[in-house]
């Protein structure tokens, strides 16, 4: 009986303390696993107060840059195409948000907002009112387009987004001849949400789609700073992302180590007291 309990005691002391190592494992790692999935991807969070510029190119090759966070204004007239880029990175969901403010007096007029990435090709919005009618005498218009998750790599077939500089094209479609000229104020702002190690992939580009970027890269590996045409400068505020690196590595450390706890505590209850049980005289 005394051996019996005995072992109880033993068995219960043995599961508090890896129940106790169990939670100090599991914090440090949660503690490590925040940091490291921060960094996992750039900042969206907007520099300085979120103000951008305030004028729209009329082509790709004018686009105005804007960072993420950043609100963009410009004036323009209707049947004008208004053009604007930012970078996005892998593990990124971009939102764009676009409103124009249109004249007084007016018909009924379609406003369209457009994304392309750095191949120029039109990306499709997962979610949002990216093409909208304007009431005859409407004062303004919202625009809206979410975008699907920038991915790190993809197969050359496919035209999922990648890293890189990403088009805004805003414009009016299908005017009436009335309505043409008239002036109108455009407003866009840019943002994401960090998906973080769901959207991970094994795999990563050698450069980012950023018009330019392959001259720039065989100037430096030249030494000839004259060679760079670069069209697109703007990138994200830690740099891009290398691809490889993701939060779910820690998510993967944390599992690996509580199957480690896990066969440990199992084979401590099982084991038993290491010595044959005696059986006390006379029985």
């Amino acid at each position: 009986m005394r051996i019996t309990l005995l072992r109880t005691a033993l068995l219960r002391t043995t599961f508090l303390r890896t129940t106790r190592v169990l939670g100090g494992a599991l914090l440090a790692l949660g503690l490590a696993a925040g940091p490291a999935a921060a960094d996992s991807s750039p900042s969206a969070s907007p520099s300085g107060d979120g103000a951008g510029p305030t004028s729209a190119g009329t082509s790709f090759r004018t686009a105005t840059e804007v960072e993420q966070g950043q609100t963009a204004t410009a004036s323009a007239s209707t049947g004008d195409y208004l053009y604007w880029s930012f970078p996005a990175d892998s593990g990124q969901r971009p939102t764009v948000k676009a409103e124009v403010k249109l004249p007084e007096s007016h018909l009924a007029q379609t406003w369209q907002i457009d994304v392309y990435d750095g191949l120029r090709r039109r990306q499709a919005c997962q979610y949002g009112a990216q093409t909208r009618t304007a009431a005859q005498d409407a004062a303004r218009v919202e625009l809206a387009c979410v975008l699907r998750t920038v991915r790190a790599w993809a197969e050359p077939w496919a035209n999922d987004p990648l890293p890189g500089t990403y088009y805004i094209r805003l414009t009016a479609v299908g005017l009436n001849t009335a309505d043409l000229g008239q002036p109108v104020s455009a407003g866009l702002h840019v943002d994401s949400k960090d998906i973080g190690g769901a959207a991970a992939v094994d795999g990563s580009l050698a450069k980012p789609l950023v018009p330019g970027i392959a001259v720039t890269s065989t100037a430096e590996d030249e030494d000839d700073s004259s060679a760079t045409a670069v069209l697109s400068s703007i990138e994200p505020d830690d740099g891009w992302a290398s691809g490889w690196w993701s939060d779910r590595w820690v998510w993967t450390a944390i599992g690996a180590v509580l199957a480690a706890l896990a066969g440990i505590g199992g084979y401590t209850l099982t084991r038993g007291s290491g010595r044959p049980q005696q059986v006390p005289p006379g029985a």
